[in-house]
């Protein structure tokens, strides 16, 4: 913090005499629909502002940029949301009946969506504060979402240090590029998990620290072939599970905060005091290997492939999963048209390293057999986003991974895990213009889930998401933006369900000295 407060000062005092440039925007959001969440293309990669049937919302937002061409510059910004939501009926245990009860909940009316401030020196940065993180995998707009860190949930708060878009590797003569951050994090979703969980079986982990990194090398972007190649890892630990059995609780297990903790979310280890930590790896990590390739058209149009490798564990870091991960091509006209870009990707979250984990090195002197030959290990059973004592890879109930598999948030019995992680599905989106003022989008997604690796499906749940959303900015008013989507589900899996949703938002700049 110290560092953050000196970096900031000496970069206000450096541009004391220059204009600096504010950005801001206002805007309402109206949604509605036929069930009791919104479609899942209203509700997706939303950063977890649009969730409930109908919803009336306000936001306004501030932002200044850092100026990445100088060597010494400042940024900073707020956003807040804030309005009316419709509630959803989760299931609560009540003690002294002995029965399940109606637990009506619904969004804060108020809250910070984003708070941060941040500097940099030469090519490296620090931000403290809830910034949103966007590794650039995935085309945000149109595709299905990131396997790690996709926009699906609302940022976290915390500090993080790293470089400045990418910055040349010494001795490559700009060749090789390296890109990369590292940050630790409190999601504060203690008060959301308390409020939605059942109490009755399973558990509830509060109060844990979440760390985040990812480093890239790319080689020279103005080259018409460009590979870039790298891994992103989360790490969600620390913390207090309680775990409960018809009502009661069993037991409650501290994981504590300590130095050696906070190394562990770095370096995966075990070695923590809690007994589940002793004989695993401490934390719940989660992570991808990311492969892209970008070729340049001419015109200023690119195509890029990309492959995202999901891994939970040291099975699947040494890819022993199989053909899990998300595979995607996308195209980018580089001009106006009907097509501006598109994105097709095919999901494969069906292996998981196998259905079995076994390694004789967990067992004890006193429970291995005695005589035993066994020395083999059977490394499997990742179950993606899922851990033996934490409430899933998500924040506030949306899914910090892919929205694909589907988020603890729709668990209205109170279970706080994701219960549809092994899965198989394709997705689909475009973009264009249809004139100098209107533009398009448009979504369609299909999946089939067959439930976990632990909790199987008796039979799989499908769903097709479709959504088409139109965009008008005239020219009358530079910065007014008027959207509209009308998005559908169908299917097992989240139900039928059709909704629309209309914004309008204003956007503009200010500059003061």
């Amino acid at each position: 913090m110290c560092l953050m407060v000196a970096l900031t000062v000496g970069c206000a005092v450096a541009c004391a005499t220059d204009s600096i440039a504010v950005d801001y925007s206002v805007g309402v959001t109206i949604n509605t629909g036929g069930s009791e969440f919104a479609p899942y293309h209203i509700a997706s990669n939303r950063r977890g502002t649009v969730t409930q049937q109908h919803s009336a919302l306000m936001w306004a937002s501030l932002k200044h940029d850092m100026d990445t061409t100088r060597r010494l510059s400042w940024g900073a910004g707020v956003e807040v949301w804030g309005g009316y939501t419709s509630s959803v009926d989760y299931d609560r245990y009540d003690a002294t009946t002995a029965t399940i009860t109606t637990n009506s909940q619904h969004p804060a009316r108020l809250w910070l969506q984003q708070l941060w401030i941040e500097g940099k020196h030469r090519g490296v940065f620090l931000t403290v504060g809830q910034k949103d993180i966007d590794p650039g995998v995935v085309n945000r707009q149109l595709s299905s979402g990131d396997l790690v860190m996709s926009g699906n949930a609302r940022a976290a708060v915390g500090a993080r240090a790293g470089f400045v878009n990418f910055q040349n590797v010494p001795f490559t003569r700009g060749w090789l590029q390296i890109s990369g951050e590292y940050g630790y994090y409190r999601h504060n979703s203690t008060p959301w998990l308390k409020n939605h969980y059942n109490y009755h079986n399973s558990f509830i982990t509060t109060h844990y620290w979440f760390n985040y990194k990812n480093i890239y090398f790319r080689t020279c972007p103005t080259k018409p072939l460009v590979l870039t190649i790298g891994a992103q890892a989360a790490c969600q630990f620390a913390g207090t599970a309680t775990y409960y059995r018809n009502g009661e609780v069993e037991r409650t297990v501290e994981m504590n905060p300590t130095l050696k903790a906070f190394w562990r979310a770095l370096f995966a280890g075990s070695g923590g005091e809690a007994l589940g930590d002793q004989i695993y790896v401490q934390g719940n990590h989660q992570g991808s290997w990311d492969i892209v390739v970008e070729y340049k058209l001419r015109h200023g149009g690119m195509v890029r492939g990309y492959y995202q490798s999901l891994w939970e564990d040291g099975s699947g870091i040494g890819k022993m999963n199989g053909f899990d991960g998300l595979w995607g091509l996308e195209y980018r006209s580089g001009k106006t048209g009907v097509v501006t870009g598109a994105v097709v990707e095919f999901l494969d979250l069906m292996n998981h390293s196998g259905a079995i984990h076994f390694a004789y090195k967990d067992l004890t002197d006193e429970s291995h057999p005695s005589g035993s030959t066994i020395n083999h290990a059977a490394t499997g059973s990742d179950d993606y986003y899922n851990n033996y004592c934490y409430n899933g890879y998500q924040n506030r109930g949306m899914s910090i991974g892919t929205p694909m598999a589907r988020s603890p948030l729709y668990n209205t019995d109170g279970y706080m895990r994701f219960t549809d992680n092994r899965l198989r599905g394709f997705h689909l989106g475009v973009m264009g213009d249809l004139g100098s003022q209107v533009s398009y989008r448009a979504l369609l997604s299909w999946r089939k889930s067959f439930g976990t690796p632990f909790i199987p499906h008796r039979e799989p749940r499908t769903c097709t998401s479709m959504m088409l959303e139109a965009t008008y900015s005239p020219h009358w008013l530079q910065g007014l933006v008027f959207n509209a989507q009308v998005a559908h589900d169908h299917g097992t899996l989240y139900g039928k369900n059709t909704g629309v949703l209309v914004s309008i938002s204003y956007n503009g700049n200010f500059t003061f000295r």
